[in-house]
Formats: C-alpha cells, sequence, structure tokens
C-alpha cells in the first residue's frame, strides 16, 4: 500500500500540507486558550469567557486584535536581535516538529478544483525514516527560544526564568529520549508510519499493553517539554513576574504560547501514533476521526491536570527526573532488551 502511494507524493502536495500545518494548528493553538479557560472555568465551578461573543467564542478574536495592535516593547539595554528572533525560533521550532507526524489523513484534492485538481496530499509532510528522532530534536532545538529571550533581557528575573528553562528542558529530554527507546526496540524502526502500521491489528496490539510504564514516563516527560502544570516553572504564573517572558508583549509574547501550544498537539499526536494505534480505523470509525478523538483526549488530559494538580518546586523536580524517572526508564529499557533476547 505504501508503495502504491508514494509516487503520487508531489512537491505541490507537500507544499499544500506544510500550509494546512500553518493554518489549521496556528488555529487550534488560538481556540486551545478558549477551550482551557473554558475546562478550567467548569472544573472550578465558574463560566470562563461568556461576554464575547455567544458562549465567549468571540474572546479569541477580542485577544487577536489586542495581541496584533498592542505595543511591541524592546527594553532599553537588551540585545535587540537576539530579543526579537527568540519568540521566532520556538514558533518555528514547533512548526517544523509537526512536519514529520500525521497530522491530518491522507486526502486527494477534487479535480473539479482548477490547477491542484487530483493532487495527493499525505499525512506527513516529510515522511522521513528517522520521523521520531527528527520530532524530538526539533522540539530540544525549541529551548533555544525561550534560553535566548531570558538572557537577552536586562532583567535578572528573566534571566533566572532561561536558566530554569534550560535545566527543565534538557533534562526531561533525557527521560523522553529513553520512554521511547523501548518502543523503538519492538518495533525496530524510527519512522512513524512503521509504528503505526506495528499497531494495525487493534486494540489488542497497541503498544500501551506492552510498554505501560514507557507510556507513563512519556506522559509526564510531555508535560515538562510543554511546559504545563505541575511543571510550568518556565514563566511559573504563581509568581509575580513571569520568568523569561517577563519583557515580552504584543505578537511576541503571543507567539511563546502559540508554539506551546502547538507542543502539546505534537505530544498528543506522538502518544497515539507510538502508543495507543495511531491513526488506524477502530472498528467502523474512520482512521481521521478516531486520531482527532485521541488527540483530543490527550489535549483535555493536559487541562485536566493543570485544575487538578499543584506546582512543583524546581528542585522536586529536578530530584523527580533524575533519582525516579530516569532510573525507571533505563530498568524498562534493560527489562525489554532481555525479554526481546529470550
Amino acid at each position: 500500500m505504501e508503495a502504491a502511494v508514494l509516487p503520487e507524493v508531489t512537491s505541490i502536495g507537500v507544499a499544500i500540507k506544510a500550509i494546512i500545518i500553518l493554518a489549521v494548528i496556528a488555529a487550534i493553538a488560538g481556540f486551545g486558550t478558549y477551550i482551557e479557560r473554558k475546562v478550567l472555568a467548569f472544573m472550578q465551578r465558574r463560566l470562563g469567557p461568556t461576554h464575547v461573543g455567544p458562549y465567549g467564542l468571540l474572546q479569541l478574536v477580542a485577544d487577536g486584535i489586542k495581541l496584533f495592535t498592542k505595543e511591541d516593547i524592546i527594553p532599553q539595554h537588551a540585545n535587540r536581535l537576539i530579543f526579537m528572533i527568540a519568540p521566532v525560533i520556538m514558533a518555528a521550532t514547533a512548526f517544523i516538529a509537526l512536519s514529520a507526524v500525521p497530522v491530518f489523513p491522507d486526502f486527494t484534492i477534487p479535480e473539479w478544483i482548477p490547477l491542484l485538481g487530483g493532487v495527493f496530499v499525505p499525512s506527513i509532510a516529510a515522511d522521513i525514516n528517522v520521523g521520531l528522532l527528527f520530532v524530538l530534536g526539533m522540539m530540544a532545538t525549541g529551548l533555544y527560544g525561550p534560553l535566548l529571550a531570558g538572557m537577552a533581557q536586562s532583567n535578572k528575573w528573566g534571566i533566572i526564568g532561561s536558566a530554569r528553562t534550560a535545566i527543565q528542558f534538557l533534562s526531561y529530554e533525557v527521560v523522553t529520549g529513553l520512554s521511547v527507546l523501548a518502543p523503538i526496540m519492538l518495533v525496530g524502526s524510527l519512522s512513524l508510519a512503521d509504528f503505526n502500521a506495528h499497531q494495525a491489528g487493534g486494540i489488542a496490539s497497541w503498544l500501551v499493553w506492552q510498554q505501560p510504564v514507557a507510556f507513563v514516563l512519556f506522559l509526564i516527560a510531555g508535560f515538562a517539554e510543554t511546559n504545563r502544570t505541575p511543571f510550568d516553572l518556565l514563566e511559573h504564573e504563581s509568581e509575580i513576574i513571569s520568568g523569561y517572558v517577563t519583557e515580552y508583549s504584543g505578537l511576541r509574547w503571543g507567539l511563546f504560547f502559540i508554539g506551546e501550544y502547538a507542543n502539546m498537539v505534537t505530544i498528543s499526536i506522538l502518544a497515539s501514533v507510538i502508543f495507543i494505534g495511531g491513526y488506524n480505523d477502530w472498528g467502523f470509525l474512520p482512521a481521521w476521526l478516531v486520531m482527532i478523538m485521541k488527540v483530543a483526549f490527550f489535549f483535555f488530559f493536559m487541562l485536566w491536570a493543570r485544575a487538578s494538580w499543584p506546582h512543583v518546586r524546581p528542585d522536586q523536580l529536578m530530584w523527580v527526573c533524575w533519582k525516579v524517572l530516569m532510573p525507571i526508564a533505563v530498568i524498562n529499557v534493560l527489562i525489554t532488551g532481555l525479554v526481546m533476547m529470550v
């Protein structure tokens, strides 16, 4: 099946897929803020956004207008070039990582559409044989956004925030890599398409049953990677200042959080593809609907955790990473290897 589809993939189809990823994921990132406010309000017995438009839906438009029109302030003693480019790095790496994951199912543009009729648009914009490694690498590169943002400011709180960013992201990259190593050993590939094919036999073939420890470790590391509660130490909303984004305003401030929500989508897709069956059909439900349901569940789970768990201290975060999660991940890899040898 793959051999029949691959020759149909053209540069036009890949370009269309890239545009779709940029447009749709950026919109989801904006809509995600509304969903988060509504979900948290429901769990805290509040109403959330209600006044701007029906059910508060136009609050998204109001926030967008505010971000685009708010004055872009650059501190006097900041490194101007790095200060300006850091938010772009954060958002760009998040979207580049999405190029190697199956964001939407394959489809062919109808013939009646002029110029583009009959063009095949693949599920993965860049279906490379080391797709998982590429995605994790690009998400790790996103560390430079918050790190440079804090260091470019003439503000000690920004520098402290960027330092916390470095220790958190670098630490949990190790846990993320070790957690997916055991599933990689079972599948024998780094391609997300191979992970999907490995679980094509239905619910019983999902890797979560063979690797429950790796699944839990990946989710925990995913929370830290995306700066979600209880690991939101990067800007830590309970403090008066805002970490590495202390001096930012307007659209540059918004780019950091567009990148954050895009990374939440990426982690949700990876968890779905690696552990819970990927984008295969599920009974009478089509693959595209199944994938949306899985990603929506993980996205909701991140919001649920924010409403349920308190923040942790930086020392607690590092203690859990190096003294608990990392040893468990290493032991899980060793046990997986021994089982495969036997």
